[in-house]
């Protein structure tokens, strides 16, 4: 498939998903980095943008809970190109019953070439890099291309 180049806003719409073994890192993570993500738009599954809430008083537009179909809600916001960074602190330790949703929100991100931080040092570098705050381009698969050339 070909690809198109689009430019990502200076102000970012961040994704924050943690599952509840890894809401506090998540919590924590957002409370030392609160000045940068408040000059940023947030975007959370319904109980992790409770408490992302309650604990900083950041402004987070929630979604539905992870299992109940927030993952693919968030997945649906990648995949429409209104994500633009993924903070996903998954546990690897524990079961989950919506691993296949965990799965495909991971393979959206890869797909549309978004950043994804799985853990506290990954997401510390994105939000440290200086081009969190600037406009950037990225790759991206052309779609309507790709439908122009099947239609004909």
């Amino acid at each position: 498939m070909q690809t198109k180049i689009q430019t990502l806003p200076s102000k970012k719409n961040i994704a924050l998903v943690a599952h509840d073994g890894k809401k506090a890192a998540l919590k924590a993570w957002c409370l030392t980095h609160k000045n940068v993500l408040q000059t940023h738009h947030l975007f959370a599954t319904g109980t992790t943008g409770h408490v992302i809430e309650k604990a900083t008083g950041l402004s987070v537009e929630k979604l539905l809970s992870g299992p109940m179909g927030g993952d693919q809600q968030i997945g649906a916001k990648i995949a429409e190109h209104q994500i633009h960074m993924l903070v996903f602190f998954w546990d690897p330790l524990a079961s989950q019953p919506h691993d296949p949703d965990v799965k495909a929100l991971l393979r959206l991100a890869a797909v549309w070439n978004i950043p994804v931080a799985c853990n506290e040092v990954t997401a510390d570098l994105l939000i440290a890099s200086p081009s969190i705050s600037d406009e950037i381009t990225r790759d991206l698969p052309d779609y309507q291309g790709y439908l122009a050339t099947r239609l004909d």
